[in-house]
């Protein structure tokens, strides 16, 4: 019967295969017969191919995301109390991106990974390996970083995979459409809706079958590297817990400095949400808990858990750089990639851009992943092989998404009064936000 639920769930397929996959992997590196390796990576163009089906989601699900939640006038934030929020978010994530920046950095030293090995993974995905080679090439200095945030041609930036150039044109755009008359934005914004929809249909097609994709991955891999593969996995597994953990107790003292609020009387609230979030792997389940705490424990003002835990969950995902980051200089080290402070920023300033456009599908967070991957140098195809492994990361980012919003919603409200009613230039007649979040 435990099987059954085990089969019946999709992370339970994506652990099963997995888990033969190693087996299979491990059996074929000790027999060290030429053709038995032969036979297991010839299904790796499967797993390629596979990797290649979420990529080619990323760019117009990112933009149509990101246009449709900057400039629906539903969501967008109004007066004082908005500002507040927005600006709390991007402190908070300011502070994740600074101890991502130093923590994860920190901890992938201490994954050594044999250089054979690694060269052994970056011929297996030798197709790749010019535009790895190339991109690692052609990385900017800091000034012409800067220079080339703008893109003179969003259109090539797309093509061409620049995602963090794009995704800056794309909020521009949405900014200026949120600021168009209503009758003049609704049809554009109604297809780039439309389109949203029609691309997360398409997502999770493609990461349904994730079993076949992840068998196909991990098989060659771990043939290749052999027991050293269930090594360098436990240890992303375990390093990804601890820095997530590490950021999660963070958060109690910010609250504390900034608003005032006792760390014991912060975690009695949370608690409960942060038990849902963890057990869900969903930070929208965890929030009607995160609601409650907010309005019995913490006594915030009706407009904080009536406004800002929903737009919170809507637009603020403060795991974004930890995971990013942590999934990104571990597939670098695996595949014996050197990335350096540019190529770090990178990934840190579009994950705080990414954070308000990340689908609400499982392993949402490797789908934006994969086109980030290739802006720095490391083979996307890691995306599949961290997707194997993503229960146990998946749970704690979700925990730590489900304590930023109660976080952020206790910052922002945590000095004013209790039961004081709207905060002052809140607009909440029609605003939806009260029991309505999607």
């Amino acid at each position: 019967m435990r099987f059954r639920a085990i089969v019946a769930s999709p992370t339970g397929r994506v652990f099963l295969a997995l888990v033969l996959g190693l087996i299979i992997g491990v059996a074929v590196a000790a027999s060290s017969d030429p053709s038995a390796l032969a036979m297991a990576t010839s299904i790796e163009p499967v797993g390629v191919l596979w990797v290649n089906a979420i990529r080619m989601t990323v760019i117009p699900l990112v933009v149509s995301l990101l246009i449709s939640s900057v400039a629906d006038r539903s969501t967008v934030a109004v007066g004082r109390l908005g500002r507040q929020s927005l600006l709390t978010f991007l402190g908070l994530l300011i502070i994740t991106c600074l101890y991502s920046a130093i923590a994860v950095t920190w901890s992938m030293h201490w994954l050594s990974i044999d250089p054979a090995t690694s060269a052994a993974l970056r011929a297996s995905v030798a197709a790749k390996a010019s535009e790895t080679t190339a991109a690692i090439r052609s990385t900017p200095g800091l000034r012409e970083w800067l220079i080339g945030l703008v893109p003179p041609n969003p259109i090539q930036a797309a093509t061409s995979g620049a995602l963090l150039q794009l995704i800056i044109f794309t909020l521009l755009f949405a900014v200026a459409l949120s600021r168009m008359k209503a009758e003049a934005a609704e049809p554009v914004l109604t297809f780039f809706r439309a389109l949203a929809d029609a691309m997360l249909t398409l997502v999770r097609w493609v990461i349904a079958l994730a079993p076949i994709g992840v068998f196909a991955l991990i098989v060659p891999t771990t043939a290749r590297l052999g027991a050293a593969a269930a090594g360098a996995f436990g240890y992303y597994m375990a390093a990804t817990l601890v820095l997530t953990t590490g950021m999660i107790l963070l958060l109690y003292p910010v609250v504390r400095i900034v608003a005032g609020i006792p760390m014991r009387q912060f975690a009695r609230a949370l608690l409960p949400g942060q038990v849902v979030a963890f057990g869900t792997q969903s930070s929208l389940a965890a929030l009607p808990a995160l609601i409650d705490g907010a309005d019995r424990v913490l006594r915030l003002p009706p407009a904080i858990s009536g406004f800002v835990l929903p737009l919170a969950a809507s637009t603020f995902k403060i795991a974004s750089p930890v995971s990013k980051v942590t999934g990104a200089l571990f597939l670098a080290r695996l595949y014996g990639v050197d990335i350096g402070g540019t190529q770090i920023l990178t990934l840190l300033v579009a994950s705080i851009l990414l954070s308000v456009s990340t689908p609400g599908v499982p392993h949402s967070w490797l789908v934006i992943l994969a086109p980030m991957l290739a802006s720095v140098g490391v083979p996307p195809e890691g995306v599949g092989l961290l997707m194997a492994v993503d229960v146990v990361p998946d749970m704690i980012f979700t925990t730590l998404n489900a304590t930023g919003y109660l976080a952020a919603a206790a910052i922002v409200g945590g000095r004013q009064s209790p039961q004081s009613g709207d905060a002052p230039g809140l607009e909440t007649k029609g605003s939806g936000f009260h029991g309505s979040h999607r």
